[in-house]
């Protein structure tokens, strides 16, 4: 977790923690956190929409994929959302995995010929791979 510095350049520690209700986080994390002086604030019960992650994992499958296409019924969209997952595991390049996708993938070199462009979910998104002609 990020703190701002304060003035002296020293970090500031954050005043609260939101957590997720998980059993991950037992009683010595929650005991640590209060030796700390840090407030733990649970999220909701059943409100998966407050967890950080999945609010950016929704963030961008609304941003990358669903602001860009007209869903016309419950089986284009489940046909839309398997492509786009498909896309964000196997092709689109995370920060967080340095620049590299969930599932990894080698790193092909010049002489297996010219890069050819590969469509996802109906052209909104590609990828690019090195094809012999």
């Amino acid at each position: 977790m990020d703190c701002p510095a304060d003035r002296g350049g020293l970090p500031v520690r954050p005043s609260y923690l939101l957590c997720e209700r998980d059993s991950i986080y037992g009683r010595r994390f929650r005991a640590r956190v209060h030796s700390l002086g840090i407030e733990e604030t649970l999220i909701a019960p059943r409100s998966p929409w407050q967890s950080p992650y999945v609010e950016g994992l929704i963030e961008s499958i609304r941003r990358e994929c669903l602001d860009h296409v007209i869903i016309l019924n419950e089986r284009h969209l489940k046909g839309v959302l398997a492509g786009y997952f498909n896309h964000y595991h196997q092709w689109r390049i995370h920060r967080s995995l340095d620049r590299d996708s969930p599932d990894s993938r080698p790193v092909r070199p010049p002489e297996l010929g010219e890069v050819v462009e590969f469509p996802h979910i109906e052209g909104l998104h590609h990828h690019d791979e090195r094809r012999t002609a």
